[in-house]
């Protein structure tokens, strides 16, 4: 992982965004991959809302996925792990690039065949709190054809794209939450990761 997490380190405070291998490991790569299917197939994960607060709402114009947030303190022993290995990232990221993340919010995403997520920020325009975000992907195959890409824009205006990633099973994805647009293309078959961000303050209010 040290050495994952030097490449993170060195790509957010150039380019301010990274693909590349997983903090994660291969095994727990596997075991949230089976827990986030099971958490789906009992009904757990839920259509994704946009909006804070008391403005909240359903919006499948804008992003049609599901999601599950995990608690600060998780029963399940794999998204403990996976909660404690990203603490340990932000703890890195904080001594080295001074980022002054405070908390971590997570959550397991699901994408149907056909589902996507329009192009859109990280951080709320009246809330700076998110200042990384990050995904983990939990797909064990994944067809080169299959779509449901991650697009990376440079900016909102020209189109620009600075990464196009295939949500592959242990890949991660991590930029600075305020600088780059993105978007998740509709795939062919179903697409799970495990979503994140690291905030400046805890939320007060559950996260969207």
């Amino acid at each position: 992982m040290h050495t994952v997490t030097e490449q993170i380190t060195n790509a957010l405070s150039t380019a301010g965004w990274y693909v590349g291998d997983s903090i994660f490991s291969a095994s727990l790569t596997s075991d949230l991959s089976s827990q986030g299917l099971s958490l789906s197939r009992a009904g757990h994960l839920h259509a994704a809302r946009v909006g804070r607060a008391d403005g909240t709402q359903l919006s499948g114009r804008s992003r049609s996925d599901e999601t599950l947030w995990l608690t600060d303190a998780p029963h399940d022993a794999y998204e403990r792990e996976a909660l404690a290995t990203v603490n340990t990232l932000r703890t890195h990221l904080n001594e080295s690039l001074y980022l002054g993340a405070r908390s971590t919010e997570m959550h397991f995403a699901r994408y149907a065949p056909g589902a996507f997520y329009f192009k859109h920020r990280d951080r709320f325009r009246d809330n700076d709190a998110r200042l990384v975000s990050m995904v983990f992907y939990l797909n064990k195959t994944w067809a080169d054809d299959a779509g449901g890409e991650l697009v990376i824009y440079d900016n909102d205006a020209d189109g620009t794209r600075l990464a196009c990633v295939s949500p592959r099973s242990g890949t991660m994805v991590c930029f600075l939450s305020d600088r780059f647009p993105h978007e998740v293309l509709p795939a062919t078959q179903e697409r799970f990761s495990l979503t994140g961000w690291l905030s400046r303050d805890r939320p007060q209010s559950p996260p969207q």
